[in-house]
């Protein structure tokens, strides 16, 4: 079946000549002629001559819980022009994601009500209501969505894309995944190798199957630990702009002078310590966030909570997406793996971890803390790039052969640490990977690092790699900017579309 594409419906706000259209899934892929979900699917026309184009290039930006519905309109930039003459772009909403089948776990303005809290280094009595508050969002995950909740996972993410290559038309598929789009990029890899045609892998999770998720998870905070104190460090270097100390510790001790503050009285009445902290760990996303995050602690703490307001407070006209994203996370991640069931578990490994890495450590536990009490048998992480005797005992049966395939990672990356890079390197031993050094955003493809752009471009256009491994220098780093710069479009989980936060 191939998909009919028309104009777009007026709610996914994309305007011609992108088009719209429809693929159908089997809900459960061990019950094929069962339920079917139908997926939204978004393309716009290579734009170069016909003897040069070279079929879709269908993009995922992560998540879980990310659409790449969007991803039609990055072909008129710059950065993409050159991939866009070639391939159609083609963006979609992944299963349970916006339009596609959507998932939810709680009413939208329950799950974005603001102020609210998250301490560094919670009291027993805090951690108790967080025990509770995952439990009661398991509950509502059970009520709102069903006995469809079971299927939402990266297995079949992997292989709805399969059914869309082929919906398409495609004899073979041409991918780029950012952030967790790389894990089922990785997985669908291992699953349909022959399918392969050429896959770049942006900021790559750790595939490894013991860490699926709850030690990938743990890695993340310590990750953005480090990156939380490069960008304390560039607000010290910068001392004589934003007056928030000359070193990293005086950075730090003016954003608990502001924490402290905020959990006495929210700014504008929205702005908690959680939301504060929310809007600061997107500095450990992309470097775009450094400056205004600093502009708007300096002005917060001068007496003016404008800036700190516009850049924390949640947006009431996304409280939907959101609820939506956190509940496809969850029921993924939950899904995929097994979790530690015993909350003891959890509070000795954050209690420990938050210790060495305060910043992010207990906000992650709230995020991923719904798997402890997750009703349902959780899967088994495929070993990527192993194929695997599927029965009651699987064995291996040898290495999957897949095409040369292109990895991007930045050393310091925070939300995919760059071990995740060299882990999937080395499991898909006829692939490329591209290394910029010492920079931490997370997400390369399309940003402004010209290096790492020629690379995914002669790849997507030619099929070359640059052998084993290339490096590229760092993108130039932040400079305070005379005017507050405009805010990047933005969220955590993860890198939302190429070259942006």
């Amino acid at each position: 079946h191939g998909i009919a594409f028309h104009r777009c419906p007026r709610a996914e706000a994309l305007a011609a000549p992108i088009t719209c259209g429809k693929v159908s899934v089997p809900l459960d892929y061990a019950h094929p002629r069962g339920k079917h979900v139908s997926l939204t699917v978004s393309r716009i026309r290579a734009t170069g001559p016909k003897a040069r184009r070279q079929g879709a290039l269908i993009y995922n930006p992560g998540g879980p819980g990310a659409s790449s519905m969007a991803f039609p309109e990055y072909a008129a930039e710059d950065a993409f022009r050159r991939v866009a003459a070639a391939y159609d772009f083609v963006g979609y909403a992944p299963r349970g994601v916006g339009r596609s089948a959507p998932l939810s776990c709680q009413r939208p303005s329950a799950y974005a009500k603001a102020p609210t809290s998250s301490p560094p280094h919670p009291t027993a009595a805090f951690k108790r209501r967080l025990v509770a508050r995952a439990r009661a969002y398991v509950r509502g995950c059970v009520r709102r969505s069903g006995r469809a909740l079971a299927h939402y996972t990266t297995l079949n993410n992997a292989r709805d894309l399969e059914v869309l290559r082929a919906a398409l038309g495609e004899r073979r598929l041409t991918f780029v995944g950012a952030s967790y789009g790389t894990y089922y990029g990785a997985v669908y890899a291992t699953l349909f190798p022959g399918r392969v045609r050429r896959m770049v892998f942006d900021s790559v999770v750790n595939p490894a199957p013991g860490r699926i998720w709850y030690r990938d998870n743990l890695d993340q905070s310590l990750a953005f630990e480090r990156r939380w104190r490069d960008w304390r460090r560039w607000v010290a270097r910068h001392h004589t702009v934003y007056h928030l100390g000359a070193t990293a510790d005086r950075v730090l001790a003016s954003y608990d002078t502001a924490r402290r503050r905020l959990a006495g009285k929210p700014a504008g009445g929205v702005v908690g310590t959680a939301q504060l902290q929310s809007a600061f760990l997107r500095t450990g996303y992309n470097d775009a966030y450094w400056d205004p995050a600093a502009r708007a602690l300096a002005a917060y703490l001068r007496g003016d909570p404008e800036p700190l307001i516009e850049l924390a407070a949640p947006d009431p006209a996304e409280a939907a997406d959101d609820e939506n994203g956190n509940a496809v996370y969850t029921a993924v991640e939950c899904n995929d793996a097994p979790w530690p069931r015993a909350w003891a578990t959890w509070d000795r490994d954050n209690t420990a971890l938050a210790r060495r890495a305060p910043f992010e450590t207990w906000d992650n536990v709230a995020m991923n803390l719904p798997c402890a009490f997750w009703p349902l048998k959780p899967g088994r992480p495929l070993d990527v790039g192993n194929l695997e005797a599927v029965g009651p005992r699987p064995r291996k049966t040898g290495r999957v052969t897949v095409p040369p395939v292109l990895l991007l990672s930045a050393e310091r990356d925070a939300a995919t640490p760059y071990a995740g890079a060299k882990e999937l390197w080395h499991r898909l031993p006829g692939s490329s990977l591209v290394t910029e050094r010492k920079a931490g955003t997370h997400g390369l493809w399309g940003g402004p690092n010209d290096c790492v752009n020629r690379h995914v471009d002669t790849y997507l256009l030619t099929g070359k790699t640059p052998g084993r491994s290339a490096f590229c220098a760092p993108r130039p780093e932040p400079a305070p900017l005379p005017e507050p710069a405009p805010l990047p479009e933005s969220g955590k989980q993860p890198a939302a579309i190429p070259g942006t936060p």
